[in-house]
């Protein structure tokens, strides 16, 4: 009965599109040299059993106080990515900060340089440790200006130190991170990035990407907007905060299943009196954090706002993955009638009050979920910025029947489909053919020469190489010429007898005929070489009989040969492009007589 019910739960998990999953992470066992050894006992005693934490921007307002709650918990190691190292070695001594627990490493997000710079020093610091939060809060806002400020790459500032730069960052660092167990990438955003509000939505300018005609068109200077218009130093900023938001949301669909990361944006509330302002004019500056405080119910501490942004890096609530994270205000006082009428409760995304349980997940704007944007945004961002990004692979059973089936069918799979996308099956039968006879081919404009072509995106035929063309003969003459008419024959005959004839049915219900492929005369040379022959000298030469491979070029030949070595002596393993033209001989192995392939 035991085994029984082993049995039916295996099936169960089998069964179930997850079943295997658990084992994900799941890695035989590793014999580790001396250095690994070296190298884990190292990042041991330099991290502990605890957290690796990036955030950027830390030595003043948000971050700095954010990075205080995460010292204060003695779980975490934070490595402080700023443009001033001085400035924040003197924060880190007046707050009191265990050196022990964090690291002050320079980035300058003025130049993608530097943040190539400080990904590399980062992994070499962080040795075998890998990075378990991303803390994207760097920032800056220039409303006042009337003209824009340029980066050393020649973007305008608030874009790239807001956006493209943590955009590379994220980019270099994104790999690295699905070794942690719980990792997060947190972008800081704003409601005024999110314009279905009233502070995002009611105040000119309004945060607005339009259709990314300025990023498409390089976004270098003089193009200071993403949408290619006028500069404006406010709307420059929320619409990096709104890029922000949305790459979030990108990143969740791409990445978070294949690397397990959550992604997640944030607003912790308008903390009114943050050096964010520092560039606004002094009345300003005195007279906003009153308004926000008394009139508007929006004003946030910057303290409160670090323990939200704090929250959202530490709290188990917060692992989910393409949110939007607000909190509800709490309680105030001297809020006049309004306040008295509520009890003084007044909610709404970003007041400050509430505590920990106030989070919630915000609503985005259409804009933020403008998923056609978004692909436009991750697109014209990594050609601005340089930036590579690892490839997306989704997880894949274990199973071991998995693995043995596609070892066997790979080759095959590839064979198939590399027919498949041929121009013509026949036309690579024509380099066996007089070239005048492949010339008046494409003069007739015979349908016959194209099976089912693939097109490029201005719709032209997708041209084979002339390695793959070879490969298709060969794989005529070897596969379905030997093989096909000796193995290929048994098993079509099983076929036949196992699945019988293809019901009439099924071969009925087109609304269309299939329409005749016009042949595609390949360039302009080769069109006017052929109007160039007289078509008696085609007719002559196409009665003459064949002399096959005498009629074969020498680099055509010798590309055949090696093909067709490739498929009988060489298990498939074709050399590659690179090494077509180094030559080939067969050598005895002494003393077991056995001929091989060498590469000479």
């Amino acid at each position: 009965m035991t085994q029984r019910s082993i049995f039916i739960l295996l099936l169960a998990l089998a069964g179930s599109a997850n079943g295997f999953k658990f084992m994900s992470n799941w890695q035989p066992p590793k014999i580790l040299t001396d250095d690994q050894k070296v190298q884990i006992a190292k990042t041991q005693e330099r991290f502990g059993d605890k957290k690796l934490v990036v955030i950027t921007g830390c030595s003043s307002g948000l971050g700095r106080e954010t990075v205080k709650n995460l010292l204060a918990t003695d779980q975490y190691h934070v490595i402080g990515a700023v443009r001033d190292i001085d400035k924040m070695e003197a924060v880190a001594e007046i707050d009191n900060f265990n050196m022990d627990n964090f690291h002050i490493m320079e980035c300058e997000l003025n130049s993608f340089a530097s943040v190539h710079k400080f990904c590399e020093d980062l992994k070499e610091y962080q040795l075998a440790k890998p990075i378990d939060r991303l803390i994207c809060n760097a920032g800056v806002y220039q409303p006042s200006l009337p003209y824009a400020k340029w980066s050393i790459d020649g973007h305008e500032q608030t874009m790239q130190i807001n956006f493209l730069s943590h955009f590379l960052m994220i980019s270099k660092l994104l790999d690295g991170m699905k070794e942690a167990p719980d990792p997060r990438v947190i972008m800081v955003g704003s409601v005024t990035g999110n314009d279905n509000t009233v502070g995002g939505g009611g105040v000119y300018p309004i945060a607005d990407l339009k259709q990314l005609e300025g990023f498409k068109a390089g976004f270098e200077n003089p193009i200071a907007m993403a949408d290619g218009y006028g500069f404006i130093g406010a709307k420059a900023y929320k619409d990096s905060k709104l890029c922000l938001m949305m790459m979030s949301n990108f990143l969740h669909a791409k990445f978070n299943r294949s690397h397990g990361i959550t992604f997640s944006s944030i607003y912790p509330g308008c903390i009114a009196e943050t050096p964010l302002f520092r560039e606004k004019r002094a009345w300003f500056r005195k007279y906003f954090p009153v308004f926000m405080k008394y009139i508007t119910g929006g004003y946030v501490g910057v303290e409160e706002a670090g323990q939200r942004l704090f929250q959202v890096a530490h709290d188990p609530r917060c692992s989910k993955s393409g949110v939007y994270w607000s909190w509800n205000g709490g309680p105030r006082e001297g809020r006049g009638a309004a306040a008295l009428e509520k009890g003084g409760q007044i909610s709404g995304g970003g007041g400050a009050g509430g505590g920990w349980d106030s989070i919630y997940i915000n609503d985005q704007s259409d804009k933020v979920n403008n998923l056609e944007l978004c692909v436009e945004l991750f697109r014209s961002a990594t050609k601005i910025t340089g930036a590579e990004w690892p490839e997306a692979k989704t997880f894949t059973s274990p199973c071991p029947t998995l693995k043995v089936i596609s070892a066997i069918s790979s080759n095959m799979i590839a064979r198939e489909e590399l027919k498949r996308m041929a121009v013509s099956v026949l036309l690579v039968y024509f380099l066996l053919l007089p070239r005048s006879f492949l010339l008046n081919a494409y003069q007739l404009n015979l349908s016959m020469l194209q099976d089912r072509p693939g097109f490029n995106e201005d719709g032209t035929p997708i041209k084979l190489t002339k390695r793959k063309q070879v490969a298709l003969v060969a794989d005529k003459v070897i596969v379905q010429g030997v093989l096909g008419n000796t193995v290929g024959r048994v098993g079509r005959v099983a076929g036949r007898l196992l699945l019988g004839r293809i019901p009439e049915t099924a071969k009925q219900g087109s609304f269309q005929e299939e329409k005749p492929l016009t042949a595609t005369i390949p360039s302009s040379s080769v069109a006017d070489e052929v109007a160039e022959t007289p078509a008696t000298t085609i007719e002559n030469e196409i009665e003459q009989p064949m002399k096959y491979i005498d009629s074969v070029d020498e680099l055509d030949k010798v590309l055949l040969e090696d093909e067709i070595f490739d498929k009988v002596f060489a298990n498939g393993n074709a050399i590659s492009d690179d090494d077509s033209n180094t030559e080939r001989e067969w050598k005895v192995g002494e003393p077991e007589k056995v001929k091989e392939l060498s590469i000479v």
